[in-house]
């Protein structure tokens, strides 16, 4: 950790004599090094000591402030950046303080009722966490957050000249030979002006890129002798430091089984484990702990459903409607399902752009339909699904959903309450958390009836020979020894985002998207996959002449870190003619430079092939 320069006003008159022999009446240079020690040895929110200085830097004049970390070290609000001389109004505005992770205060819990008039104690320690898990113990629910289900589109400066750019693309689409020009890439959200909604502002501080990247270590690293350009994000995520330190004290000082144990260790693990499971519900929107089941990730999310309220309320001739855009998790579990109890899997199509056609959708509700089970945004293409419309029609029709969120969360903001979703699943590493963790949402009445999944320690409530007596939910659905640490790393990873604000990444991303769209657009022999009105940070496509594993190995060479294949989505790549796809997928860790070298090695590969003249 740096230390930050002493800069402040109650050193000044001292240090100002340092570069050459000491002014009059300053103290010696022992007086000096004892007064830097004092200062340095405080930690940050500690009292510092008060010194004597001699009485001729004061004397006769007003008393110097007090020493204060708030003085001297880096400031963590947000910094204006100065405007763009050439375009004053750009994307550039966005500012935080370097290490920004490491020194905002955690955001208040909530708290008992009635204690609206307590002070909140600010742990005198370098961890953000430390004190963190007591208060988020408390049974009062969070108020509900404001109803931001789906992805919002923002102006941008420049909009008007990529509209004039993209304008001539219209419905001309080519042949399957993918020859001459692109793919018309639709009419992308960000790119219809008349259809851009206002906005409210982020209650979060906005953010600067550069900072946010200080933030992740990995983005140091180099691959092939090049800096390392993360654009396979929809895989997984690059954790930031707070989230590595967050593990690293964890197995440090709190490394113990969770609940039932009188040590202090156990106290410490169980205190984070249950303040990360608080974390979550708030992040989610819930209504309460109790509705968050901490799992291995989202695929192990779905089949917990599958297998109990599956299980339970689906039988045979019933109907399981899941969509085109499903990751292959969110169509086996169901499959086996439906297999074993003698149901039925049906599919809502999309339409040539990759987004659900909802009248569709209404054709196949009926009497016999029991479960709707859709992904919120697409991880082969990046559609945003109209998610809400689809939970209101299945509801209509006496069906429960099941949202698939694993692509949601770290691009948007997420109100399960106001989706009214059944169950919302998601894994930890898609958000900048630990792989090995995951979320299922479930509403309270919906697991109080589920049964178990598995059976073992932490879910029993009493054991005999002739039965047993379970935990109510969540531990009744969490058998065993959890992934704790995993847990508290997730919390941290939560704890992360909403410093920076959902709102300020969906705006950057947003940018970067528009950004990336543009470039592949104007490439010759590229088709764009997945062109819906709505979109998170996704930017699939194959280039003409190359397979998708050539492309990704020539962008390998260059250091950028890209998904070529079929993403584990093969039902939605075969709508569109293809087993594969390049699929870069963006973070707000990425800038405008990494895709410009992106785009520069796919434009050198089109040259190859004679694409692009020389």
């Amino acid at each position: 950790m740096t230390i930050p320069t002493p800069t402040s006003k109650g050193l000044s008159g001292v240090t100002s004599g340092l570069a050459g022999a000491p002014a009059p009446g300053l103290p010696d240079e022992a007086t000096l090094g004892r007064l830097a020690s004092e200062f340095f040895r405080a930690l940050p929110g500690d009292a510092l000591p008060s010194f004597d200085l001699p009485t001729s830097l004061g004397a006769g004049s007003a008393p110097a402030p007090e020493l204060s970390l708030a003085q001297s070290g880096p400031s963590v609000l947000p910094q204006p950046v100065a405007p763009d001389p050439v375009d004053p109004a750009g994307g550039s505005e966005f500012g935080v303080p370097e290490a920004y992770a490491a020194t905002v205060p955690a955001v208040a819990p909530p708290q008992p009722p009635g204690a609206d008039h307590l002070p909140v104690a600010v742990p005198s320690s370098p961890y953000y966490f430390i004190g963190e898990a007591s208060p988020y113990r408390s049974s009062a629910s969070p108020k509900v957050p404001e109803n931001r289900v789906v992805a919002q589109s923002f102006g941008l400066p420049g909009q008007g000249e990529l509209l004039a750019l993209l304008a001539g693309l219209g419905d001309d689409r080519k042949s399957a030979d993918f020859g001459g020009r692109p793919q018309n890439p639709g009419n992308f959200y960000f790119l219809d002006a008349a259809r851009e909604p206002e906005i409210a502002p982020s209650a979060r501080p906005p953010f600067d890129v550069n900072a946010v990247r200080r933030d992740f270590p990995i983005l140091q690293e180099r691959v092939n002798g090049k800096p390392l350009v993360w654009f396979d994000n929809a895989a997984t995520t690059q954790k930031p430091q707070a989230v590595i330190d967050r593990l690293a004290y964890f197995y440090a000082h709190e490394n113990s089984n969770i609940h039932r144990a009188a040590h202090e260790l156990a106290a410490r693990a169980t205190d984070a484990y249950e303040a990360a499971r608080q974390k979550v519900q708030r992040f989610l929107g819930a209504g309460s702990a109790d509705e968050i089941i901490f799992v291995r990730g989202a695929t192990e999310a779905i089949n917990l459903v599958a297998k109990t309220w599956g299980v339970q309320n689906i039988g045979e001739g019933d109907e399981i409607v899941v969509s085109l855009l499903e990751h292959h998790a969110n169509i086996v579990p169901w499959q086996q399902l439906a297999a074993q109890v003698g149901a039925k899997i049906r599919v809502i199509p999309v339409d040539d752009t990759g987004q659900l056609k909802l009248d569709e959708l209404q054709k196949l509700l009926n009497a016999r339909t029991r479960l709707v089970s859709v992904t919120q945004v697409s991880n082969a293409l990046g559609t945003v699904t109209p998610i809400k419309q689809v939970v209101d029609m299945a509801h209509a029709a006496g069906a429960k959903v099941l949202v698939d969120g694993a692509q949601s969360v770290s691009h948007l903001r997420v109100n399960v309450q106001a989706l009214d979703a059944d169950f919302f699943v998601f894994s930890g590493h898609k958000i900048f958390g630990p792989t090995g963790i995951g979320v299922v949402y479930g509403k309270q009445a919906l697991l109080e009836q589920m049964p178990p999944w598995q059976g073992g320690g932490n879910m029993i409530a009493d054991v005999t020979f002739e039965k047993t007596l379970f935990q109510p939910a969540p531990n009744k659905f969490e058998a065993g020894t959890g992934n704790i640490a995993d847990a508290v790393g997730l919390g941290a990873a939560l704890d992360y985002v909403e410093r920076i604000g959902i709102e300020n990444i969906a705006r950057y991303e947003h940018d970067l998207l528009v950004y990336a769209t543009r470039g592949l657009s104007a490439i010759p022999g590229v088709r764009l996959i997945g062109t819906a009105a709505d979109k998170a940070s996704v930017a699939s496509f194959v280039l003409a002449g190359y397979s998708t594993e050539e492309v990704g190995r020539a962008l390998n060479e260059e250091g950028i870190a890209v998904r070529s294949g079929h993403h584990c989505a093969q039902p939605i790549l075969r709508r569109f003619g293809v087993e594969a796809t390049v699929r870069p997928s963006l973070a707000f860790y990425n800038t405008c430079e990494e895709i410009d070298r992106m785009l520069a090695v796919v434009r050198r590969l089109a040259r190859g092939k004679g694409q692009v003249a020389a």
